[in-house]
């Protein structure tokens, strides 16, 4: 069983609703895995606080459909249902068109869909809206759940809409100002940022048991068609383990650096890596045995001051790099490898300096979008000429990008140079994932265990 929760729009309420749909599905005990559509790492935060399991991402363009398909098949094998959140609007795609959209996702992958709708401030124009989205493209909707209405106006609004545009309505969501939650310059803050996350959660859940027919939804989940058979990614994997690649992987992750797609490091581990983590605001070492670094995406900005205090932890990667240990690093990761990170008001501050330049934030979204990576040199991922698709997403901007990769926005088809690589470092602004590109984890796993032999020889 799975099924789809879909918007009108961003902001529409869309990630609370999945979440208190998730927190019901646990109380009944529901074996359930989520999923969030789209390249956002916070919404899966959210989903994995209220579902108590990882939530994995699905994005046709980063994945593309062979990985999208078997991410789908992967993680819900033992579950009773998969309940998977939206991006943005129904048909919110890449530019003017629905690729990549949600709609595009619940198409590929078979998923009914249940629309939330923003009733505030509207009466008879809810019909026209509804029937906008049931007519303006072949979709899945099979139902309306309606978000920011009182119980008392609830059966007006069900009536109306059922008669009047002739899709059910299986429940709403009231106003409910004590789950709000605040928003920055990438979105709402961090679930873990939230220390009554729980209590929201908890408050969401009470709300939707009383107000939406679970009974319904779950009969609506059961009515999803049978995934695509599709070449499993771990069953190729299988032939490169045998040559026994097997390193130690050691990840950032602390309160700067949060963003990673967990489905990225169960690829590394089905090549044969063993993967830990550390903390670069707090930690002063790093272990002997690691054979490579990860460094995602996050938030350095705000930690930036203790990201340039932690001198000891900064020697050690430096040292080990200049070594010979593979690094690679995206967004966040690759502003702290820089040589300083100055913040929004202006202050620098020293990071790593492995690679030049000085990330700068900024009030606006650069080179914001999916993006075609093509590698103009070879690197410790992939050969010259490869092509990778990826997405940027952050407020930063640097001096010096690199120049190693051309990237063409999909949107545009806009160019620009990105990408510092060399013989044991990749690291640049966009974000990838690997299971769209199972060649350069490879790449990078092969990279790190020659590091590994090399240094058992010395």
């Amino acid at each position: 069983m799975r099924i789809m929760i879909a918007g009108t729009g961003s902001g529409c309420g869309k990630t609370m609703i999945t979440c208190a749909i998730l927190s019901v599905l646990k109380q009944r005990n529901k074996k359930t895995v989520s999923f969030k559509c789209g390249p956002d790492y916070i919404d899966p935060m959210f989903l994995t606080k209220a579902a108590q399991t990882e939530t994995y991402n699905l994005d046709s363009v980063l994945m593309n459909e062979n990985g999208v398909h078997y991410s789908l098949r992967l993680h819900t094998q033992t579950c009773d249902i998969a309940v998977i959140e939206g991006v943005m609007g129904l048909y919110d795609g890449i530019g003017d068109t629905g690729n990549a959209s949600t709609n595009y996702l619940s198409q590929i992958t078979n998923t009914p869909v249940v629309l939330i709708v923003n009733v505030k401030g509207k009466s008879l124009s809810l019909c026209a809206e509804i029937k906008g989205f049931l007519e303006f493209e072949k979709n899945n909707i099979v139902a309306i759940i309606l978000n920011r209405t009182a119980s008392a106006a609830y059966p007006f609004y069900k009536k109306m809409i059922e008669s009047k545009v002739g899709i059910r309505v299986i429940g709403f969501m009231p106003e409910i100002p004590e789950v709000s939650i605040e928003s920055r310059h990438l979105g709402l803050l961090t679930a873990n940022e939230i220390s009554d996350i729980q209590n929201k959660i908890a408050i969401l859940a009470e709300n939707a048991e009383k107000s939406i027919c679970f009974d319904t939804l779950l009969e609506l989940a059961a009515d999803a068609k049978e995934l695509n058979e599709t070449e499993s990614i771990f069953e190729t994997c299988s032939n490169f383990q045998k040559q026994n690649y097997s390193v130690k992987l050691y990840a950032a992750y602390d309160e700067a650096f949060c963003f990673h797609y967990e489905d990225n490091h169960q690829l590394f581990k089905n090549l044969g890596a063993e993967l830990h983590y550390f903390s670069p605001l707090h930690d002063r070492t790093i272990p002997d045995n690691a054979d490579g670094l990860l460094f995602w995406g996050g938030y350095p900005e705000l930690y930036a001051a203790h990201l340039e205090k932690n001198c000891d932890l900064k020697e050690s990667i430096r040292r080990k790099y200049q070594l010979g240990l593979p690094i690679y690093a995206e967004c966040g990761g690759f502003m702290y490898l820089q040589e300083s990170l100055t913040d929004i008001q202006g202050v620098r501050y020293s990071m790593l300096g492995i690679i030049a330049g000085n990330a700068v934030m900024t009030n606006r979204l650069q080179n914001f979008g999916y993006v075609k990576l093509t590698a103009n040199h070879d690197t410790m991922l992939c050969s010259q000429g490869d092509t990778i698709n990826a997405h940027s997403f952050h407020y930063s901007q640097s001096n010096d990008e690199g120049n190693v990769f051309t990237a063409t926005k999909l949107s545009s088809e806009n160019s620009y140079p990105c990408i510092v690589a060399a013989k044991n470092i990749f690291a640049g602004y966009p974000h990838i994932h690997f299971f769209g590109n199972k060649k350069l984890a490879e790449g990078l796993i092969k990279t790190c265990f020659q590091y590994k032999n090399k240094l058992q020889q010395k």
